[in-house]
């Protein structure tokens, strides 16, 4: 009589440490995730005033253009903290690999915010914001593709996409907190104190990383690596040559995939407050306004999106339905924003593509974790993610401000934003949902 009942009392108590521990994977993979992402994407919000204090020109454009040029440099160091930590993480463990890149994005963010100007230091000063970014690069590369794994790994096997998809609400949630920082900053601080030190507020409170990342995953109980698959990555030494050899497909329609969502969103979300201030001369604020209300979409679409594609027979034709939208919205918007005398048709139109965007981004990293095997999942979406990023996402920035620059036509970003888009679509259709194989 005694013995069931001491099973049955266990049994909640099972279940609600089960809870726990889910809740701490989604936690240290998706707030302290975001909380390195916010450091390292705040540098697009104010690339105008950090032109102006690294970067000086006579000509705006030209300081905006070396400004977000730096911005790319971090996307560059990404494929490389990919896959040094890709690899650590596949073979030492997923936390270990995460709570170094809490420390490299801390140290990363002290060097941009803490920096003088270059009126104090001379050419000194741009070159430690480089380095700065690339430390940054280095650490975000290696983190999100280790993080979205450990969340793919847990248990329960019936809820991998709403899981996953708290990484980009988390991504979201740092844009957010940078646009909302920005419309704050720029509404309380007059422009000349904003232009000379009111910028460098977002990367001191970004220095909160440090503490807050290793608090949470050290207290995450470390999932060990399987000796098959310790074994056979330690054989394999960096699983760069596996991932080529034996899952280049699909590495490169992943590659694909990813950069249909990050055009958009670098060359439409981070980029707006730029390119209203200094492409439409509309008050700073507006651009920071559009920032924000896409982020908070960015926030709140992607786990309902999630919990839909866990509750689909397959994934794939929620992925198609959202690119296809992004591809078909990104130039009507441009136009409805190029032709807008006040805010509110750009917040719908930046509104229109952030709805597109969220929706099928959980999804799309779902499909290429599913895709890989265990011993090469955290090299393989975090190389993904991070070449994608240092190619496409890195030099969006860039290259529409280049081109508007060189053209003087503010719908020629149009021109690279679209065609971009519909590369996702054609990859899409090609790429092999291994939803129950794994």
């Amino acid at each position: 009589m005694c013995t069931p009942q001491v099973a049955i009392s266990a049994q909640p108590s099972g279940n609600q440490e089960n809870r726990r521990e889910l809740l701490k994977i989604v936690v240290a993979t998706s707030l302290v995730t975001g909380l390195e992402v916010f450091d390292f994407t705040v540098f697009g919000f104010f690339a105008v005033m950090i032109g102006g204090q690294f970067f000086p020109r006579t000509d705006p454009m030209t300081s905006l253009l070396l400004a977000v040029g730096t911005f790319g440099v971090g996307f560059f160091m990404r494929p490389l903290g990919a896959m040094m930590m890709g690899a650590y993480a596949d073979r030492v463990g997923r936390r270990a690999a995460m709570t170094k890149t809490s420390w490299m994005m801390a140290l990363g963010t002290a060097a941009v915010g803490m920096c003088p100007s270059y009126a104090s230091i001379g050419v000194a000063a741009p070159l430690i914001v480089i380095a700065g970014r690339s430390l940054q690069g280095f650490a975000v590369g290696g983190d999100i593709g280790v993080a979205a794994t450990l969340a793919l790994e847990a248990e329960p096997v019936s809820r991998r996409g709403y899981r996953v998809s708290w990484q980009l609400s988390s991504q979201g949630a740092a844009a957010l907190l940078g646009a909302s920082l920005g419309m704050l900053l720029t509404s309380t601080m007059s422009p000349l104190a904003l232009a000379s030190w009111g910028w460098g507020i977002p990367f001191l409170i970004g220095l909160f990383i440090a503490p807050v990342g290793l608090y949470v995953r050290r207290r995450l109980r470390e999932h060990p690596v399987p000796a098959t698959t310790a074994t056979a990555a330690r054989n394999a030494g960096m699983p760069l040559a596996e991932l080529c050899r034996e899952h280049g497909t699909t590495v490169l329609l992943a590659i694909l995939m990813m950069m249909g969502q990050s055009i958009p969103v670098y060359s439409i979300v981070y980029y707006m407050p730029s390119y209203v201030t200094r492409v439409m001369h509309m008050p700073a604020i507006t651009g920071f306004l559009a920032s924000a209300l896409s982020a908070l979409l960015l926030v709140v679409i992607p786990p309902l999106s999630g919990r839909l594609a866990d509750s689909l027979p397959r994934r794939k034709p929620l992925a198609l339905l959202a690119s296809g939208c992004t591809a078909l919205l990104v130039y009507p918007v441009f136009l409805m924003i190029t032709r807008a005398n006040t805010a509110l048709p750009i917040l719908c139109g930046v509104a229109l593509v952030s709805v597109a965007v969220a929706m099928g981004a959980g999804i799309i990293a779902l499909l290429v974790l599913e895709a890989l095997p265990m011993r090469v999942r955290a090299s393989g979406l975090a190389i993904s993610y991070a070449l994608q990023a240092a190619l496409f996402g890195g030099t969006a920035q860039f290259i529409v401000t280049g081109l508007i620059k060189w053209t003087g036509d503010p719908m020629s970003a149009a021109w690279y934003v679209a065609p971009a888009c519909a590369v996702i679509f054609c990859a899409l259709m090609l790429f092999k949902e291994r939803r129950f194989e794994t």
